[in-house]
């Protein structure tokens, strides 16, 4: 016969083992600290992912405003922003940030196999994923079907005028200032045949932007006019003449500093302003490259006569508290 055990011996002991276990109510308090934790970690990593985003973003436009430089040291002015052959600057711009073997592919001609949707040599250019061209916070595919198949979008425009409130001067809005994107000699950097010099801006280059980043979105629209932005082939600028007025949509390469910094969020704004506006999908305004190479962020509440003064080459303008 074996060894007698008490009932309180037995009590005790199970009571141990239920003390080893969590409650319910513990168990919810435990959850509720874990979601606690996540909800308060989680913004600090996404503001951290965006941060890196934003300092990469930075650097592409490092990059493009260096290969200016060097284009400039090389044919004497920097590029213009669209030709009558309906490539932009970035075509230009290729053997400069890395991708010459590309612009050899390209043909210069306005007819046949040199056609930007036609399937061939440029096409396949408009459809080659350049990094540099693209800031990495941009939450769209990177192939669209817009005009050219598998078309690349782009994040990056010149700055073509201070002024400039449309693509075409017919389609100016009433009460806007009657400049547009298609004519010539306008008061930026990069526009139609444009070739300036850094002799020609009197204004600084510390103070005259070169390039500035966009809100790329070409499913976004307003009153016909989508927030699209490509490099290379500009296909609908065709029939351009220097003075003239054939072509359109230069603003898929060029941006004015007219309107504000995400000009998209103001739904009073025309469609065909809203689509010259610089922006990004950075918190707060956008990324942009100076003409001396610097490359700033600019908060999109800036001062509007202060942004409109760094648009601008040659003004003249007094520029305070930037």
């Amino acid at each position: 016969m074996g060894p007698s055990v008490c009932a309180s011996e037995v009590l005790y002991e199970k009571g141990d083992d239920m003390r080893m276990g969590f409650t319910l109510v513990e168990l919810l308090v435990v959850i509720a600290i874990i979601g606690l934790l996540v909800a308060i970690l989680l913004p600090a990593v996404q503001a951290a992912r965006e941060a890196a985003r934003r300092a990469q973003c930075a650097n592409h436009i490092k990059q493009i405003t260096l290969g200016m430089h060097e284009y400039h040291d090389t044919v004497g002015a920097f590029p213009f922003g669209f030709s009558t052959l309906e490539q932009s600057w970035h075509a230009m711009l290729l053997p400069y940030v890395e991708q010459e073997a590309l612009y050899k592919t390209l043909i210069f001609q306005e007819t046949g196999p040199g056609n930007w949707d036609s399937g061939s040599a440029n096409t396949r250019a408009c459809q080659t994923v350049i990094p540099v061209f693209r800031c990495p916070s941009l939450p769209i595919p990177t192939h669209v079907d817009h005009d050219i198949p598998q078309r690349v979008p782009s994040s990056y425009n010149g700055i073509a005028s201070s002024q400039a409130t449309s693509d075409d001067l017919s389609s100016i809005p009433q009460g806007y200032p009657r400049v547009a994107l298609e004519q010539i000699d306008l008061d930026g950097m990069l526009f139609g045949n444009s070739s300036i010099r850094f002799a020609e801006v009197v204004d600084g280059t510390s103070h005259t932007l070169l390039v500035g980043e966009m809100h790329t979105d070409p499913d976004f629209k307003k009153d016909g006019q989508s927030m699209d932005y490509w490099h290379i082939g500009l296909p609908h600028t065709g029939n351009w003449v220097p003075g003239g007025t054939g072509g359109t949509e230069y603003s898929e390469a060029i941006a004015s500093t007219y309107p504000p910094i995400n000009g998209w969020k103001d739904s009073e704004l025309p469609g065909v302003v809203m689509e010259l506006s610089c922006g990004s999908y950075h918190p707060g305004g956008a990324m942009f490259g100076f003409v001396d190479g610097s490359v700033r962020f600019i908060q999109e509440t800036i001062d509007i006569s202060v942004y409109r003064a760094l648009g601008s080459r040659n003004g003249q303008e007094s520029i305070t508290g930037f």
